[in-house]
């Protein structure tokens, strides 16, 4: 079994049994889409530890989404519940890359394809280099972004 799975059972636990609603309830529904993950298909598979880093990090961008779209329709209490949701789930995700360790990366994967000159054609084997390095520590939308840039 995964040593993340585990700390996450551990952290659900000691939610419970210190009453912290809004980490007991995360931590509830990171399992359950772990357990869902881990039935999808057409077997059962256990999920190694890189697995549950994605399958959190849809959750931690599932709720980046929602708090948006409330707080655009003006449900700021509902906002403010999935950005505390995102708080639990970041506590489970590797330390994220700021923006110039993320240009370095893409800078890096540029230069070791030879795609400096070949504009946006060149996005995907960029962004074949790049993914593999950032999964789990940087939105893939903000690092398509900076492909993007700097190919163009």
């Amino acid at each position: 079994m995964s040593l993340l799975k585990d700390r996450l059972r551990a952290d659900l636990t000691a939610a419970i049994k210190s009453r912290d609603e809004v980490r007991s309830s995360t931590l509830r529904m990171i399992l359950t889409a772990i357990t869902n993950a881990e039935v999808a298909g057409k077997e059962h598979r256990e999920l190694s530890d890189d697995d549950i880093v994605g399958v959190l990090s849809t959750e931690a961008k599932k709720r980046r989404e929602a708090a948006v779209a409330f707080e655009e329709g003006g449900r700021t209490e509902m906002s403010a519940k999935e950005r505390a949701e995102g708080v639990v789930i970041a506590d489970y995700l590797p330390e994220q890359l700021d923006e110039a360790e993320v240009s370095a990366l893409v800078a890096a994967a540029i230069d070791k394809t030879g795609a400096a000159g070949e504009g946006m054609k060149a996005m995907g084997k960029v962004m074949g280099v790049v993914t593999p390095q950032v999964k789990g520590r940087a939105d893939g939308g903000a690092v398509a972004a900076e492909v993007r840039r700097q190919l163009g």
